[in-house]
């Protein structure tokens, strides 16, 4: 999973890159990336609201969406911050559309 420099854990964090970040919509997921406010390594954040659905959903949503950038973590991410909101459709959706969600998002942001 995502080690502790790679998360974002404060609320004033999450909203920085929400208003300030650019944003990246997708099937299932919203991603906003912002430039690095505190250090050179990439943190991510994660919105999953109740709107996704219940305690065990949301929380499987998020692992899945914690792995994901785990596993991305090695290729090329932009450094910065990176909050990413699940969308109700994230519930039903297979792993490898999240992942195809987010890398299409991250690949995006690291280019421009």
């Amino acid at each position: 999973m995502l080690s502790r420099p790679n998360r974002l854990t404060r609320g004033i964090e999450y909203r920085a890159v929400v208003r300030g970040g650019r944003r990246c919509g997708g099937t299932h997921t919203v991603t906003y990336v912002a430039p690095a406010i505190g250090g050179q390594v990439p943190r991510f954040g994660f919105i999953v609201s109740k709107q996704v659905g219940g305690a065990v959903v949301r929380n499987t949503v998020r692992r899945r969406l914690k792995a994901v950038c785990a596993e991305v973590l090695g290729d090329a991410v932009p450094s910065g911050d990176v909050v990413i909101r699940a969308l109700p459709s994230a519930a039903e959706a297979p792993y490898a559309e999240l992942r195809n969600d987010v890398r299409r998002c991250l690949a995006k942001r690291a280019v421009s």
